[in-house]
């Protein structure tokens, strides 16, 4: 099977010549120097020293997120992997110390196994280091029943708690605070994806798991399989199939 048409140069490329290009074209980024298997972009004005730190990250082949949400009032700095692939806690543990101030720094991350690895080994080094450190998971994904061990993955939960968390550092809130007021963001995101494709990762044949006249509910980030394929529907439709899942998921967590 042929792979699908992208305008890139090489595949391995493709994360560090997108933030180049996305920094050079935004006057309020920049990325971190360092070694060159680290992609790390922060906002240009100096990080407040009264006001913690917000850092947010994972794998590329999201876009706009998470670099794109770097700026006041949101991210201080956003750590990208590879495609599909978590940042090493280098990767982090380098923002840290670029942007955490004395006030402190949160780490908002997805819930997955590879986020929650890498950032938290981070968080523990930064702490070993004296940095005040704290981290939320976002699992907003209510698609799959029971969810396993790992939990709920986190999808888009992820860009409200981030405003949430930029808000709260914003107004000058203490580490705890701001923890506290991301982490009932979190508690509170509620989320089912609608897919009518597969993704593809740079340089590798498309999948065909899904016909064309077909759409999947509950399906990954990263393409993992979701909760059922169906004959694609209108909108109206497709929200009255997602909503029973929606709205138990909101009742399960307000009994809670």
């Amino acid at each position: 099977m042929k792979s699908t048409k992208k305008l890139i140069n090489e595949p391995a490329d493709a994360v560090t010549e997108f933030l180049e290009g996305y920094v050079s074209s935004m006057r309020h980024v920049q990325l971190l120097e360092g070694s060159p298997d680290i992609n790390i972009v922060v906002n240009v004005a100096p990080s407040d020293q009264h006001k913690v730190a917000i850092i947010s990250g994972g794998g590329a082949g999201h876009e706009p997120g998470q670099a794109g949400y770097v700026g006041e009032g949101m991210l201080s700095a956003a750590v990208s992997g590879q495609v599909f692939a978590s940042p090493s806690a280098k990767s982090v543990l380098a923002a840290i110390r670029a942007v955490a101030s004395p006030a402190g720094c949160l780490l908002v991350v997805l819930n997955y196994t590879g986020d929650k690895l890498q950032f938290g080994l981070a968080a523990e080094n930064a702490k070993a280091e004296g940095y005040k450190v704290e981290m939320v998971l976002v699992g907003d994904d209510c698609a799959l029943p029971g969810q396993g061990i790992a939990g709920r993955r986190g999808i888009a939960g992820t860009v409200m708690v981030t405003k949430i968390a930029g808000a709260a550092a914003a107004e000058g809130l203490s580490l705890q605070e701001v923890a506290a007021a991301a982490q009932e963001a979190a508690d509170q995101c509620h989320s089912v994806g609608v897919a009518t494709r597969i993704c593809t990762l740079p340089g590798a044949s498309p999948s065909d798991r899904l016909g064309e006249d077909e759409m999947e509910v509950g399906l990954g980030l990263h393409g993992e399989p979701g909760a059922a394929t169906h004959k694609m529907q209108c909108a109206n439709d497709i929200a009255a199939q997602v909503r029973p899942a929606l709205l138990q998921s909101m009742q399960h967590m307000t009994a809670s």
